[in-house]
């Protein structure tokens, strides 16, 4: 389908126009009805009398702007930089070329969430893979367009599901194509996720191997906010593992920690004994903003650790019991698999202590299949 045809067909039942009205004194009702339906291409100066009847500017040098602009908007996505990709569509009204065919792009390239499906017989096979991007179809993306960004966008959502074994495999795709295309931004971001998911298996040797090239890459893009992630990461991987005094030192050492970077470094205090410390970054984060995860959520984990620190004997109690589980549900609900698998010992905890150990076997089971609790 035309997408001029459609936003044509669009705009006139928006109006509520009929197709005679449209198109008198333009052409006849039969063809403007197979433009609408894409089964004719209008000459240049019938489609732009149709879209100034209704309104729509559309002329050359609109075309050829709005063309250029999202040329330029699919090299910085597909190479990575989507920093820049943002300050480029984000400077520009977008409505403004909403008569011209390179709109779908941009349309695209800015979107959040999918466009609506009407418009996907208008699509070209590169805006639909995007399309399922933003439909979380991105199987379907990498087999519409396989390339660095489709494969990344892939692994992440498999790392997000927590189905660890096909992140590997289209993260590493996604970086060896990266490497081929020269999208070093998008080699870093394989890097991280690669790191990521070896750090949710706690599998350091792999995750530090991982984090090593990341590393190297993002000091040299000067990319202070991954080299913040990479350190982050490993120092949540030690608490994980008991190398609570390295995850200290990490966390303490942070001149402007986030609210989850305080979150971590009151657990560090709170397993090597620094108690006074653990309330005070605690106090200090309940005051903060969050973009991370939602802020309720976020309380409420701050309000965990508090909880352990002002009652020794939490264990015996059903209110924290509670607080709890209901927690880990959201997380396991609402996150990425690691954040529920950081707080599983505390889970697992709770169910021996209140023997219930079916639940704590299943649970174990789940989250790491052949071990026993």
């Amino acid at each position: 389908m035309n997408y001029q045809g459609y936003i044509i067909y669009r705009e006139r039942v928006r109006r509520n126009w009929s197709q005679a009205g449209l198109c008198k004194g333009i052409c006849t009702v039969s063809y403007l009805s197979k433009i609408e339906s894409g089964r004719a291409e209008p000459s240049g100066e019938i489609l732009r009398l149709l879209l100034a009847r209704l309104n729509l500017e559309t002329n050359r040098d609109v075309e050829r702007e709005a063309a250029g602009l999202a040329e330029r908007g699919w090299e910085l996505l597909l190479t990575g930089r989507r920093g820049q990709l943002h300050g480029l569509l984000d400077e520009r009204d977008i409505e403004r070329y909403r008569a011209v065919p390179a709109w779908l792009d941009l349309a695209l390239l800015s979107a959040q969430t999918p466009l609506e499906p009407a418009l996907e017989p208008c699509m070209d096979v590169r805006q639909l893979a995007i399309q399922r991007i933003l439909q979380r179809q991105e199987a379907e993306a990498v087999r519409l367009m396989p390339n660095a960004y489709t494969h990344l966008m892939l692994g992440i959502a498999d790392y997000n599901a927590g189905s660890y074994s096909a992140a590997v495999d289209a993260l590493q795709t996604a970086y060896d194509l990266a490497g081929r295309e020269g999208a070093v931004r998008l080699m870093l971001e394989a890097k991280l996720f690669l790191g990521n998911v070896y750090g949710n298996r706690q599998d350091l040797p792999n995750m530090e191997r991982h984090y090593r090239v990341g590393q190297r890459l993002a000091e040299d893009l000067q990319d202070e906010s991954a080299l913040r992630a990479i350190g982050y990461n490993t120092a949540s991987v030690w608490i994980e593992t008991g190398r609570y005094e390295e995850a200290y030192a990490w966390f303490s050492g942070q001149e402007q920690p986030t609210l989850m970077a305080l979150h971590k470094l009151a657990i560090c205090c709170e397993k090597t004994g620094r108690r006074e410390e653990a309330l005070r970054a605690l106090t200090r984060a309940e005051t903060m903003d969050i973009d991370e995860i939602d802020r309720a959520l976020a309380l409420r984990l701050l309000q965990l650790v508090r909880y352990r620190l002002e009652h020794p004997d939490y264990l015996t109690h059903d209110d924290y019991g509670t607080l709890l589980l209901d927690s880990f549900d959201r997380l396991q609900k609402e996150l990425p698999l690691g954040y529920a698998l950081f707080h599983l010992p505390w889970v697992l905890e709770w169910h021996k202590a209140t023997r219930q150990y079916k639940k704590a076997c299943e649970l174990l089971e789940a989250y790491f299949p052949g071990r026993t609790p």
